[in-house]
């Protein structure tokens, strides 16, 4: 329940405390076929979702469900293996449950990433996206993992998410980009998330480039909606794996095989970037 959130989460948190000598300050959270980049971790301790107290399991593919302690860059880190989405039918406060768990473990930054289709016409498949502001589709519906009671342990009863986007964090990451001489992959837009999980119509991705999204997906913005609510900085990264389909006479059909093939080639991309970020 909403009233015992904050002791579920602490039981979390202590029960991974005790068993990992990392204190993270770093979490990331890796989207669809992005997971190669906690086998970067060094001096990594690895929990499967289904043995930590109260943690919720992974059910689709590209997602290993794993929670991974570990130094990235020297720097002390948490990586999620696999996320939660409100599609496999988990509430969207469950969805969420990890990030209040971070906070918990004294987690400071959340890089969070994900597969997205892209609606901005300008975008090819494989640039990557830094989000500088979502639209919480769900949201509008009531759907929001703030929804219930105020647990001011986490934070406050409304949230400012004007700067959700950590500017620092985005300007730093543009400086990897030019570093690693991949600039010209990089884009920064407005991240749509939808519930799914069945992918958009053509109708519905017209209405999304009216409101000026750039790219669409299925998760993130719980997460991000739960962060900030907990003090902690953001940045978000989308990677295009496909563009959304806005021609009524086209032969394609957006699929999640796609989308897992794209990731593979520009994973390693998303990798080194990251880990590029952390040296700046």
């Amino acid at each position: 329940t909403f009233l015992e959130a904050f002791e579920e989460c602490t039981e979390t948190a202590e029960w991974l405390l005790n068993r990992t000598k990392i204190c993270p300050v770093l979490a990331i959270i890796c989207g669809s076929g992005l997971g190669g980049l906690a086998d970067k971790l060094e001096e990594s301790v690895t929990f499967n979702y289904e043995d930590i107290p109260r943690f919720p399991t992974s059910t689709v593919p590209g997602h290993a469900g794993k929670l991974i302690f570990g130094r990235l860059m020297g720097h002390d880190c948490v990586c999620m293996q696999g996320r939660f989405h409100f599609y496999e039918g988990y509430s969207i406060h469950t969805v969420s449950y990890p990030v209040r768990v971070f906070s918990l473990l004294g987690v400071k930054t959340l890089i969070v990433t994900n597969a997205a289709g892209g609606l901005n016409a300008s975008y090819n498949v494989g640039d990557i996206m830094i989000i500088k502001d979502h639209i919480n589709m769900p949201g509008f519906s009531g759907q929001n993992p703030l929804c219930g009671p105020n647990d001011e342990r986490f934070g406050v009863r409304f949230p400012c998410m004007s700067d959700a986007y950590d500017s620092e964090l985005k300007s730093k990451l543009r400086g990897a980009a030019e570093a690693m001489g991949v600039a010209h992959f990089i884009r920064e837009g407005v991240y749509c998330m939808l519930a799914g999980p069945s992918y958009e119509t053509i109708a519905e991705c017209k209405l999304l480039q009216k409101l000026g999204a750039d790219a669409v997906g299925m998760s993130t913005v719980p997460e991000v909606l739960v962060a900030r609510h907990c003090g902690l900085r953001v940045l978000g990264l989308s990677l295009i794996t496909n563009k959304v389909i806005t021609d009524y006479d086209s032969e394609e059909k957006a699929n999640h095989e796609e989308v897992l093939r794209t990731t593979q080639r520009q994973t390693k991309l998303l990798q080194d970037l990251v880990c590029k970020f952390l040296t700046v």
